[in-house]
């Protein structure tokens, strides 16, 4: 089975800078619920890996991240989707952890956990972090123009194997034709 990884805030559902604190809060972004679905059907092991900074710096608490992901989970499931697991960063910038993209050490616990290899992997994701950590670990990383993706693109220094795609719609279609 193959295996494809993807940021959450930005990508899948719309960021906010004060970040989603609720699951009322959680709205999916225009076609990606049915990207997820597509990706699933196609045969595609879907996981999460997204930085949560907002649960160390006490704007909401673990009980609510997993009400947020609840939601997320139940409307993927209605779309004919599935995510297999979200993997999370709780600390801040400046907590200099190895978890928080772009540094690789969420994307390595994916790998340990699954026990796969990440070489080539699908890594989607809106910003310079994502792209940065999925180069870091030698997975393809895929730069959608969504959430922070436009402005991302605009800054440049993206890894030079970076594919800059519309949005996760335009991704699945290309892996789950």
């Amino acid at each position: 089975m193959k295996l494809v990884i993807l940021d959450r805030d930005g990508t899948i559902n719309y960021d906010s800078d004060q970040h989603i604190k609720s699951p009322a809060e959680w709205k999916p972004l225009p076609g990606s619920l049915e990207a997820i679905a597509r990706l699933t059907q196609g045969g595609w092991r879907v996981v999460v890996a997204t930085n949560q900074s907002g649960i160390e710096r006490g704007l909401f608490d673990m009980a609510t991240l997993n009400a947020i992901h609840a939601e997320m989970h139940r409307a993927v499931n209605q779309a004919g989707g599935r995510i297999e697991a979200i993997f999370f960063c709780p600390h801040a910038a400046e907590a200099s952890c190895e978890c928080r993209k772009p540094k690789p050490g969420l994307l390595r616990e994916i790998a340990a956990r699954l026990e796969v290899e990440l070489e080539g992997v699908p890594m989607i994701g809106d910003s310079l972090r994502d792209v940065e950590a999925a180069a870091a670990v030698g997975a393809q990383p895929y730069l959608v123009l969504t959430g922070k993706g436009r402005k991302t693109r605009e800054a440049g220094g993206l890894p030079p194997q970076t594919e800059i795609v519309a949005d996760l719609a335009a991704v699945a279609a290309r892996l789950a034709p």
